[in-house]
């Protein structure tokens, strides 16, 4: 029998020619994601070893629930620390050398004149220390001086400046004109980072103005063991009455803690990736099984033969699993190597943009067995079904002419799969109604689309006939014939089909939740801001020169910053939780601006009223008070997160005097400017935007063209209208609808594969039918159009059903998440419509190559095939 096995697949190249493409497409996308997070995890390692190598730190506590990451994301966000705990820490017995870890956001200028761009990573500048370990200079020296910077030599690169060279760098929220004097190394790639290095005065007064840092780096004499050193320095700063609320760590724990981090980012996103590539080989399995079904039909005669030979039905069951465990085993290699191969050329471009990964491509025993694991498996379970099917026919029954030709009745299928979609039909209804609506959602959309699978070949007759009904009243007979191949078969082609519904499907969705989001950021947007133009900066941020420098244009009337800072956050409402449940501080993102519901924002209140920061009181948003069980009158106590230069810790607690609605603003809580300043620290204010109100009478192109001439030293503040905020703001949303489109891409590329195949597959099935028709009269041009118009009406049924399941489901999304903003429901028509073209297009590339090779089918030989 493994000759029989072996041979079925040797002499049948063309038969599995696609499912083996499918399933190393498949591997190589598992394969790959795994390499690809063993690489990231390498060199983010790497990056943690490097710059992380001190033997001891001195930081603050963690701060409270909701925090934003630490130094590293993923790491818990921590409270800074004096800057003169350094010298405290210097002073302990066993202690080299004590660094206050001084750094901040730098925007450097490249040669050309514009802002070094990264791909997500930080731009940081930090102290250049001389008595730092870390710092290496690989050309020239270390800044002397305030108008003087060291660069990292990616960045070095990238910037395409040379020791020497004078340039300028926005630091501290000032524009500074500094002269490149040394190249800076690290021991490992920067991935992308931008680093700059000041001279130690300039930092502190750049970076810490407030005499806080992060944390204070210690470095121990030689021989002294982290452990020691690390209660030497608890012991030396608790007697000298320094230690206050702070903690000494070893370097191997911050380390450790770094590392977990790392693993568990670069998880969630091996995670993402693995998600998409688990649904390639779902789609891929659709062709497998499909191959295989069609493969039993053509060789019923020849299964016949075996059992009249003594073959068992264990033994055909075996044969045909067998062979696709051939396919699987040489897809699964194939694919190994191809996704090892994907992951060098992700390497490359993104080195190309500037983000240098270490470390080597891992091709280990461990992502062979996986690939293996992952190729056979799914060809062998989407086998089954087929080959259990070839064990059951009795011999007699194969060697008639009807073999395999009549098909169950398809009741039981309506029946289960009408259920699954009523179900899915009915929670996605429910769902916005729900406290676990998203769950109910998720849980809803999935049995809808696996109940539409299900109720496949039931559906395809009557949309078949559908799709074609215009052209057949045209007096298209070519068309009905097609339609007439595609209905015959309904389970054939529903297998075809459900490949490309899956990712249609996918595609519909993440298109409508898209379109919607948008429209209902323009809404906010236009219904929201009641000034004329806004300055905005990259990352959130617009440096305080150019928010100084816009209020000076000629034609401003207001310019009105909205400044953001952290705080810790509790309530007289966590009095009431219990201490068991981890009621306490929370961390969040302070807001004040001067009248900013009056002049700046148009809200109406949820409750209370919103001018209420003018009394000293507190606004919160709906979604805030909803989730904290803040009220009118409930008392907030907002303590600093960090203490201030004298070791007090500002707090201060006033009453919640208003309930704004969820909105674009993207707070929980504004205050006036007195409460703002009182537990917010200057070094931890930060211009989030800057509204812009024109003078009466002025021409608001002239200022508007003034405020770009004022904010372009700054490089990163940009100045926009109601629309371009808009217009930024879906700009953003397309970004992250194009990476999902080019992870579904795979599925879509597989579906059409799996059209391919069975249309090829098709053409051998009907040989003599074809043979038959050319006999009397169809020619060759109606026989390939014929081909082409049954692959058209496949790719296009395909698609719209996955269309109408997807676009259905996100339909549901837009009335969940109406707190949280989404506000419209948009299906884009446009989107829509392009992408039926484009199925239509795809139907006829798929047809070209089985649309020939049946037309050049010999008449007579096809006649005479059994």
């Amino acid at each position: 029998m493994l000759k029989v096995t072996w041979r079925g697949v040797v002499e049948h190249p063309v038969r599995f020619a696609m499912s083996l493409l499918a399933v190393v497409l498949g591997v190589a996308f598992v394969t790959g994601t795994f390499a690809l997070r063993t690489v990231l995890a390498d060199t983010f390692h790497d990056i943690v070893g490097s710059s992380m190598a001190a033997d001891a730190y001195v930081r603050g506590p963690e701060l409270g629930d909701g925090a934003s990451s630490g130094p590293v994301p993923g790491t818990a966000a921590r409270a800074a620390v004096p800057l003169a705990l350094a010298d405290d820490a210097a002073a302990a017995p066993g202690v080299s050398v004590a660094l206050p870890d001084v750094q901040g956001d730098v925007v450097l200028v490249g040669a050309d004149g514009t802002a070094v761009a990264t791909t997500g990573a930080p731009s940081l500048g930090l102290s250049a220390d001389p008595r730092d370990p870390l710092v290496q200079v690989g050309a020239g020296r270390l800044p002397q001086g305030p108008d003087e910077v060291i660069v990292e030599t990616s960045g070095l690169d990238r910037a395409g400046l040379a020791v020497g060279d004078t340039t300028r760098v926005v630091a501290g929220g000032e524009l500074h004109d500094v002269t490149v004097v040394g190249e800076m190394r690290f021991g490992a790639p920067v991935s992308g980072a931008v680093i700059v290095g000041f001279e130690p005065d300039t930092a502190r007064d750049l970076f810490a103005p407030d005499a806080t840092v992060g944390a204070v780096a210690v470095h121990g004499e030689p021989g002294i063991s982290e452990e020691a050193l690390a209660d030497a320095v608890r012991a030396h700063l608790a007697a000298a009455g320094g230690a206050g609320d702070v903690e000494v760590a070893t370097g191997a724990d911050v380390r450790a803690e770094a590392t977990r981090a790392v693993d568990e980012q670069v998880g969630f996103i091996g995670a993402f990736l693995l998600a998409f590539a688990l649904v390639a080989l779902f789609v891929g399995g659709f062709i497998i099984a499909n191959t295989f079904a069609m493969s039993v039909r053509q060789r019923l005669r020849e299964i016949a033969v075996m059992r009249a030979l003594g073959a068992s039905p264990v033994q055909v069951f075996g044969s045909v699993v067998g062979q696709a465990a051939i396919v699987g085993l040489v897809g699964s290699v194939l694919g190994a190597v191809a996704g090892a191969g994907l992951v060098q050329v992700l390497r490359r471009v993104l080195v190309g943009i500037g983000m240098e990964l270490g470390g080597s491509v891992p091709v280990t025993t461990g992502v062979v067995v996986l690939a293996l694991v992952t190729g056979v498996g799914v060809s062998v379970l989407a086998a089954a079904v087929p080959a259990r099917r070839a064990a059951k026919i009795p011999p007699l029954d194969a060697m008639t002419d009807h073999a395999g030709r009549s098909e169950r009745p398809l009741r039981l299928r309506a029946a289960l799969g009408g259920a699954l979609s009523a179900l899915g039909v009915a929670g996605l209804a429910a769902a916005p109604h729900l406290r676990v609506g998203e769950t109910v959602l998720g849980v809803s959309a999935g049995a809808l689309l696996v109940g539409v699978l299900v109720l496949g070949p039931v559906l395809v007759a009557p949309v078949a006939r559908a799709l074609a009904w215009p052209f057949v009243r045209a007096g298209r007979p070519v068309v009905a014939l097609a339609r007439e191949n595609v209905a015959r078969a309904p389970r054939r082609a529903a297998a075809t089909t459900s490949a490309l519904v899956v990712g249609m499907a996918l595609v519909g969705a993440a298109a409508t939740v898209a379109a919607s989001t948008q429209a209902s950021l323009a809404a906010v947007v236009e219904d929201s801001v009641r000034t004329d133009l806004v300055v905005s900066g990259a990352q959130g941020v617009v440096p305080t020169g150019a928010a100084t420098a816009a209020g000076q244009v000629d034609g401003v009337a207001a310019s009105v910053p909205l400044i953001v800072g952290p705080v810790l956050v509790s309530s007289d409402a966590d009095a009431d939780a219990d201490a068991d449940a981890g009621a306490g501080p929370r961390y969040t993102e302070l807001v004040t601006a001067d009248r900013l519901f009056d002049r700046l924002m148009a809200a109406e209140p949820v409750a209370g009223d919103l001018t209420a920061t003018d009394r000293g009181q507190a606004l919160v948003s709906e979604a805030a008070a909803q989730e904290h069980g803040w009220q009118l009158g409930s008392t907030l106590t907002f303590r600093a997160v960090a203490p201030s230069a004298d070791g007090t810790t500002a707090t201060r607690s006033v009453p919640v005097g208003g309930i704004y609605p969820t909105c674009g603003l993207g707070a929980e809580v504004v205050v006036d400017g007195d409460v703002f300043d009182d537990v917010v620290p200057g070094q931890a204010q930060y211009v989030n935007m800057l509204f812009v109100t024109v003078a009466p009478g002025a021409d608001v192109a002239d200022v508007r063209a003034g405020l770009v001439d004022a904010v372009r030293p700054y490089l990163v503040a940009s100045v926009q209208d109601k629309d371009d905020l808009a217009a930024d703001l879906a700009r953003q949303v397309d970004q992250v609808l194009a990476v999902l489109y080019a992870l579904l891409a795979l599925s879509v590329v597989i579906a059409v594969l799996g059209i391919v195949n069975t249309l090829a597959l098709s053409v051998m099935e009907r040989t003599r039918e074809i043979g038959l028709q050319r006999a009397v009269g169809l020619s060759r041009l109606q026989l390939a159009g014929t081909t082409v118009v049954e692959s058209v009406l496949t790719t296009v049924l395909g698609t719209v059903v996955g269309l109408g399941v997807g676009v259905g489901a996100a339909a549901a999304t837009r009335y969940v998440f109406e707190d949280e903003g989404m506000t419209e429901l948009v299906v884009p028509a446009g989107q829509v419509g392009v992408m039926l073209a484009v199925a239509a297009l795809v139907g006829v590339l798929a047809a070209l190559w089985p649309a020939v090779r049946a037309a050049r089918l010999p008449v007579l030989r096809s006649v005479r095939v059994e």
